[in-house]
């Protein structure tokens, strides 16, 4: 079941209404698969009608409506533990041709990390004696999931590593918060270093890479990373104040002064600095930044614009900077 055209091509989805999934569904129907999800059935339930969905729970271990049907490939979008993967995979058994497991650039290690690292970098070590997810179990976990698809599948098997994913439907605020706050302008508090670079890559440009390397049938792991030009924190700011109309200045703040999980923050720059050659020459293309945002603003204006789960409010912004001053303030 390899080589399959997209046009004949069943994919199954695990885990496919909830953004990146959701991207990767889109992304497969416009293509002309014949796409089938799997989950729980609590999101998304007017999405994709006529698309076939199979209910169940991984985090309750209920992958029964997986015992039958046979697809060309399996996208994995909501494997998050060993436990997800192996019973996801137990339950299929032969009846797939390739698993394509979306992990994370999470699973690399820090120390001695260089700018320009690609796919062969050092990984963290795999954890396997627990399902709780924080900063410091999510790459090793994802490890292990990546380390059991690999032993399950072998050549069949394909690795995606996404960098910071952004674009419509965004359920984590991340290029979210800065769209939002560059529309309103001003002076943009920032518990950073505006030199910073960062690097978001777009869930509809993720979505065809997952596509490219199904339609082409190909193994490995694979670096989603982008934009394709570099960026910073600053210029990524500047970006949106331009799509925006507005006129922002940043500033830099003490980052103690920010709420934990600040959005894009990252104090290892090198983790922001992976090369995606090896996902571009795949397929995977290159939204500019600019459009990316206009299409966040969009989206975030069309929903009514809800609170936001990260970043400053609008007091700790005033109250942060109040503190950092004006320029040449004494």
């Amino acid at each position: 079941m390899t080589g399959v055209p997209c046009l004949s091509m069943r994919i199954l989805v695990l885990g496919g209404t909830s953004f990146v999934g959701r991207a990767i569904v889109a992304d497969a129907l416009e293509r002309g698969a014949q796409v089938t999800l799997f989950g729980r059935g609590r999101t998304g339930a007017g999405l994709f009608p006529g698309v076939p969905r199979l209910l169940g729970d991984r985090d309750a271990g209920d992958c029964a409506a997986l015992a039958s049907g046979r697809w060309d490939a399996v996208a994995d979008v909501s494997g998050y533990v060993p436990r997800h993967v192996g019973q996801a995979m137990d339950a299929l058994g032969d009846r797939v041709g390739r698993y394509l497991f979306v992990s994370s650039h999470a699973v690399y290690r820090h120390e001695g990390l260089r700018p320009g690292s690609a796919e062969d970098a050092p990984r963290r070590a795999p954890v396997r004696d627990t399902e709780e997810l924080g900063s410091d179990t999510y790459g090793p976990l994802k490890v292990a999931c990546e380390d059991d698809v690999l032993a399950r599948f072998g050549d069949r098997a394909t690795i995606v590593r996404p960098g910071k994913v952004a674009g419509p439907h965004d359920n984590q605020d991340g290029l979210t918060y800065y769209v939002r706050r560059a529309a309103r302008g001003g002076r943009i508090a920032l518990p950073a270093d505006p030199e910073q670079p960062v690097q978001v890559v777009d869930s509809r440009d993720l979505a065809r890479l997952v596509m490219r390397l199904l339609e082409d049938d190909r193994p490995g792991a694979f670096n989603a990373v982008g934009p394709a030009e570099p960026v910073t924190l600053g210029g990524l700011i500047g970006t949106c104040a331009l799509v925006a109309g507005t006129a922002v200045q940043v500033v830099p703040v003490p980052p103690e002064t920010a709420p934990p999980l600040f959005p894009l923050v990252r104090p290892a720059w090198a983790t922001q600095q992976r090369s995606a050659a090896r996902a571009r020459a795949a397929g995977l293309p290159a939204t500019p930044l600019a459009v990316t945002a206009a299409d966040v603003l969009a989206w975030d204006i069309a929903r009514g614009q809800p609170p936001l789960t990260r970043g400053f409010s609008a007091e700790q912004e005033a109250a942060a900077l109040a503190a950092a001053g004006r320029p040449g303030d004494p």
